[in-house]
């Protein structure tokens, strides 16, 4: 955790390594965010090598990084309903379910990408 009143150089290095933290922890502790960064290992290298400019390598590449993004935020939302209750609500239920609707359309709009670039 960063200390108040940082500034300038060692807010973002602080920053830096909050970040870090965050995705090993979620690396550690969950199978999907494991799974896609796999996959993200294999497909961003393939992306960059698959495109046929910069913006398509862009798109290649963002669109698997954005799977990334959407699984640590639906991570976080999970763990802050379980941070206040493991007791069954149906809007904890929602909370989740609708963080893991997200990744879906993350991995849905990843997916209509490579097929849209690579079928040019």
């Amino acid at each position: 955790m960063t200390e108040r009143g940082n500034r300038g150089l060692k807010r973002v290095v602080n920053a830096f390594f909050c970040s870090l933290r965050g995705m090993t922890v979620c690396f550690r502790t969950e199978e999907a965010f494991r799974q896609e960064i796999f996959a993200a290992a294999a497909l961003i290298p393939l992306g960059l090598w698959l495109g046929g400019n910069a913006d398509e390598r862009l798109f290649l590449c963002g669109s698997v990084m954005f799977v990334l993004v959407v699984e640590l935020l639906n991570t976080g939302i999970e763990r802050a309903i379980d941070r206040i209750s493991f007791e069954r609500h149906e809007l904890s239920r929602d909370a989740k379910d609708m963080g893991s609707a997200a990744v879906f359309l993350s991995i849905l709009i990843c997916i209509f990408t490579w097929i849209v670039i690579l079928a040019r």
